[in-house]
């Protein structure tokens, strides 16, 4: 493969040749895009001989080596569309890793710094790359953050006992929770608060984790259908709101008449549903541009202190959790 030259990047990114010397030099005069659009393809392309200085790694860890498809799931869809602009702002490639990868990849991924999505405790992707001396940034707070690494991540705590408190409000006396397999601080702060509340209100907790998030029977059906049956369910993953209402129907309950029904998720279909569902947004929107920026920070400031990102959640009322009188709007959580 022959070498790549400044000719190459300039003709690529239809700009002369001083353009993209000026761009690569951060002198000249050119629009911020400009700039950042010369330099990611210039990256791309590999010219300088030294690409991995203006790519950055994005990869999601929650499961270990299980083999998914995490782009297929409407928070991490737009997690990687928001990160990717954000790296190209700062003049940045950016590519994303899949779920599983050999060994070796991680050991010669040749990349400036990575974003880590929803790392679990022990995290052997993070610890290849923490022994490789590459800057890290989390989206989601590690289970056990390390000094020099940045995170960004919503006060789970708090969105938490927000949703609980509206469907309280609302009328209900028994929530479940509905989570999924990962191991990662999400589920772990959802699940503490979410104890805390029902202890707090005199509750008695229901945890429900559903370990496989593709089976479409997910053991909810007799937890519904028993006597003691919660009469709200909060789901934490992107697929609960739809096996709850899936689950709901095969039972003959009514939503929200019998089962009031939250989900966090950023899938706007959800709007579309009959009911309509409310959900919680994390804000990938906002939290992953301010993962990006605090790893180019690590990167080109030498003894840059990161400190922790705290994203306001979303809250959007619709028809699956509002019975009474409570605005189908309220102004966004302050995630605190």
């Amino acid at each position: 493969m022959s070498r790549v030259i400044l000719a190459d990047v300039a003709k690529a990114a239809e700009v002369s040749t001083a353009t993209v010397s000026h761009a690569l030099k951060g002198t000249g005069r050119m629009t911020p895009s400009t700039r950042a659009r010369v330099r990611a393809l210039a990256s791309a392309l590999g010219y300088g001989g030294s690409p991995a200085l203006r790519v950055l790694g994005l990869a999601v860890t929650t499961y270990g080596r299980t083999d998914w498809n995490f782009a297929e799931v409407p928070y991490f869809s737009q997690s990687i569309v928001a990160a990717t602009a954000a790296a190209h702002s700062h003049g940045y490639a950016l590519i994303t890793l899949p779920s599983v990868a050999h060994q070796d990849l991680w050991s010669a991924l040749r990349v400036a710094g990575v974003v880590l999505l929803d790392s679990p405790a022990d995290d052997p992707i993070a610890e290849v790359l923490r022994a490789r001396g590459i800057p890290l940034a989390f989206n989601g707070r590690p289970v056990d953050p390390k000094p020099g690494e940045a995170w960004v991540d919503n006060d789970h705590a708090a969105a938490t006992r927000r949703v609980l408190d509206h469907l309280a409000a609302q009328g209900a006396r028994r929530v479940v929770l509905l989570t999924g397999p990962g191991e990662e601080y999400y589920t772990r702060a959802c699940v503490a608060a979410y104890t805390n509340w029902c202890r707090h209100h005199g509750h008695l907790p229901h945890v429900i984790q559903n370990t496989h998030p593709r089976d479409p029977d997910a053991p909810f059906d007799s937890v519904l259908a028993s006597p003691d049956r919660p009469d709200a369910v909060f789901g934490i993953y992107d697929h609960c709101g739809r096996r709850v209402l899936a689950s709901a129907a095969r039972i003959g309950l009514s939503i929200p008449e019998d089962l009031l029904v939250v989900c966090a998720s950023e899938d706007p279909s959800y709007a579309l549903c009959d009911p309509p569902v409310s959900t919680l947004s994390l804000a990938p929107d906002k939290s992953m541009p301010a993962a990006v920026t605090a790893l180019v920070n690590l990167i080109e400031t030498p003894g840059h202190v990161p400190v922790p990102t705290v994203v306001p959640t979303r809250l959007t009322l619709r028809a699956s959790s509002t019975r009474a009188c409570e605005p189908s709007h309220p102004p966004p959580s302050q995630g605190r």
